[in-house]
């Protein structure tokens, strides 16, 4: 195995780190908060260790292997939260190197649980860069999983595969071109959701973060009670149509604004994942208006905004919806399972499995019923082959045994059921909140022990890189070869 490729890409990406964090360093400086030192100090050892890196590792005319790459990809989201924990440990929050990890961790794999309290009296420098490790992992995570993750076929990824990206190079200007293209409509996107938030009746600070964790599907706020601090009916349906937006493959967005209309409405994903936001808020909506908790307007809308933010693993809150009844709290519980479309910010374990899954047995009851029929399952007008029916299927089985396995580590810490199952839900489904009132949208994870807190980073890490990229490396004949 060659690290010099691995390590060039690390220092490349601590770089663009350093770059970020000199942005709350302006605006600390603006304001006249002493924290615009840390960000400074931390921008510039970040940035000589990403510059060391990339000197001392010329990645010119190095490709990677498939092993390098799962190895690349890994130490990444362990390495660059790393660096992001920085100005949480040294400025006026000075938080303990778990606390500030577990935020760092949190907040570059967009799941966007947080170990924060009072967060409507911090400086505003800590506020924003929090929103900027959300809307770069958001951004990271739509590359990984168009580039990445399909060559490496994991988890049924191969599905997406983009042909530019699948080569030795030779269509690397089309990959790069991609890429760009991809990171274009993420800025627009950014900026017009800003600018609807800001007309709304936000701060300018406030528009610019939410704007950037609503895109990134990553639901950090700049206030304790989230969305429900500005009681708006503007923007909740502002924030829940840009959760909305953030749920759906970005290189789809691409093509419907690059001369090819209607590449959202063909996907068999897409209209799933519509079909699944529409129907569980119509439940939710009769779940909480029948019984007369809410008058409709508002169960409508408090429902609707609900079920986005947990099914694309944004995990903002208007309300805390525990109180709202059983049926709705279980509905939410399962709905932190299901997560948004592959190639978007949105977390779980994605739609398209689902499909996968349900077109597998409908294969097998119709070979029940016509034994010697030759019956293919298709996605998307394409027949879906055996490895990826089996790569689908191992990712069920091993989402199940890992969550499992965390529920039972959390329990043993002591940890009441329900906040055991939701913590490890939502850590591996990167959702955020939980339920009850410890981990609920009321409460937060700073109460939980320092081991669960890790145990929870491992989850949120296993989740948003699919599982198979972390847990292959713990096999032996990846290190032999």
């Amino acid at each position: 195995m060659n690290p010099r490729p691995i390590l060039f890409v690390l220092g490349s990406l601590l770089v663009a780190l350093a770059a970020g964090m000199m942005i709350p360093a302006l605006v600390d400086a603006f304001v006249g908060n002493e924290d615009w030192q840390v960000f400074v100090v931390s921008a510039v050892a970040t940035l000589f260790i990403g510059m060391s890196m990339m000197l001392a590792n010329s990645a010119r005319g190095q490709g990677l292997s498939t092993r390098e790459a799962f190895l690349m990809t890994t130490l990444i989201w362990v390495v660059l939260p790393l660096f992001s924990a920085l100005p949480f440990m040294f400025s006026t929050l000075q938080m303990t190197f778990t606390d500030a990890y577990f935020e760092a961790i949190s907040g570059i794999t967009t799941t966007g649980s947080t170990v924060i309290s009072g967060l409507d009296s911090l400086p505003p420098g800590i506020l924003l860069w929090r929103g900027i490790l959300q809307w770069l992992g958001g951004l990271g995570v739509i590359v990984m999983t168009i580039s990445l993750l399909p060559m490496l076929r994991v988890g049924g990824m191969q599905l997406f595969k983009v042909e530019a990206f699948d080569t030795q190079g030779r269509n690397l200007p089309r990959a790069a071109q991609i890429s760009g293209g991809i990171t274009v409509v993420y800025l627009a996107l950014t900026g017009i959701w800003t600018l609807a938030l800001y007309l709304a009746g936000m701060t300018g600070l406030d528009a610019v973060v939410h704007a950037m964790t609503t895109i990134a599907t990553g639901g950090y706020s700049t206030h304790d009670l989230s969305i429900g601090h500005y009681d708006s009916t503007a923007i909740d349906w502002i924030v829940t149509a840009g959760m909305a937006v953030g749920g759906v493959p970005f290189l789809l967005i691409l093509k419907e604004v690059t001369g090819h209309p209607g590449a959202l409405a063909r996907d068999q994903q897409v209209r799933a994942y519509a079909l699944l936001l529409l129907a569980a808020t119509l439940v939710c909506f009769l779940a909480v208006w029948l019984p007369g908790r809410m008058d409709a307007p508002i169960a409508l809308r408090e429902c609707a905004f609900t079920v986005v933010s947990i099914m694309t693993g944004t995990g903002f809150a208007t309300t805390d919806y525990t109180q709202w009844g059983m049926l709705p709290v279980a509905l939410v519980f399962f709905l932190t399972f299901i997560g948004g479309c592959a190639g978007s910010t949105a977390c779980g374990i994605k739609v398209f499995r689902f499909q996968v899954l349900f077109a597998a047995a409908n294969v097998q009851l119709r070979r029940l019923l016509q034994p010697h029929a030759v019956i293919v399952a298709s996605y998307n007008q394409r027949p879906v082959s055996d490895e990826v029916f089996s790569s689908v299927l191992s990712f069920f089985f091993l989402f199940g045994v890992l969550f499992v396995l965390l529920v039972l580590g959390l329990s043993l810490l002591g940890l009441d059921f329900v906040t055991a199952l939701s913590s490890a839900a939502t850590a591996m489904a990167n959702v955020g909140p939980g339920l009850g009132p410890v981990v609920g949208p009321a409460g937060n994870f700073l109460g939980l022990p320092d081991a669960a807190k890790w145990m929870l980073a491992a989850g949120m890490l296993l989740g948003r890189l699919e599982l198979f990229t972390v847990l292959v490396l713990f096999t032996r004949g990846f290190w032999k070869g």
